[in-house]
């Protein structure tokens, strides 16, 4: 019997994650889920027979211990998705200077850290899909949200920067904006709102597996998905 390939999500939660979680094992894939908070992940990890990691995907230790402990429990992933980040809302004359920093830490140079350590392995196959969730913020700032903006805008950069040196090299790297408010239980009653106003997240899942499975010969390396209503 093969061996089953190895999907890792890093900054793992209940919400897109989940979903591509379900996704990716529903294709035949083991799942390994990396978070700060494993905790919530227990009904997860039951569900899918997932392995669960903690990760600080701000510290380069955290994150090559993350990947160091895959390799040896269940070997090298082939898709890496990069789901890590944090917000800081705030005027910009008040935010406060630590968070601002925490959370670009978070959610860029986290995206660099484990960007640069799923590469190492995926270089030393010679394929691989390595995949980075964006936002509205990475590609316009709104106000108040000046941290956001810097975290995505930056993430946006290095997902762009890697396709240009990996794709060659067949390491298949992509953003995916998403452009819009995600359905979520807590999101609560819809009515009086316009069917599939928000995205779904597991229709957003089928659109990170399509991107995994694209041919070579037609790689995607930056898609926005928002739904019908959202306006551009």
């Amino acid at each position: 019997m093969a061996k089953k390939k190895i999907g890792l999500i890093v900054g793992a939660g209940l919400g897109l994650s989940a979903s591509l979680a379900r996704k990716f094992s529903g294709e035949g894939m083991k799942i390994a889920l990396a978070a700060r908070n494993t905790k919530k992940l227990s009904n997860l990890v039951d569900e899918l027979d997932a392995a669960v990691y903690r990760c600080d995907t701000s510290d380069p230790k955290s994150v090559k211990d993350l990947f160091s402990s895959i390799e040896t429990d269940l070997g090298d992933p082939e898709v890496v998705v990069f789901n890590a980040s944090k917000r800081v809302r705030g005027e910009i004359t008040e935010i406060d200077v630590d968070e601002v920093r925490n959370a670009i830490l978070t959610t860029c140079y986290g995206g660099f850290l484990v960007g640069q350590e799923a590469s190492k392995i995926m270089l030393k196959a010679g394929r691989g899909t390595i995949m980075f969730t964006g936002a509205s913020a990475g590609v316009k700032g709104f106000a108040k949200s000046a941290t956001f903006a810097m975290g995505k805008f930056g993430l946006r950069g290095l997902a762009q920067s890697m396709a240009r040196e990996l794709h060659p090299q067949n390491i298949h790297v992509v953003h995916v904006v998403v452009d819009g408010g995600i359905r979520s239980e807590e999101k609560g009653d819809l009515s009086g709102r316009a069917k599939d106003s928000w995205l779904l997240p597991d229709a957003i899942a089928d659109t990170y597996y399509h991107l995994h499975t694209q041919h070579r010969s037609a790689w995607t390396w930056e898609i926005e998905v928002r739904p019908w209503v959202e306006s551009f």
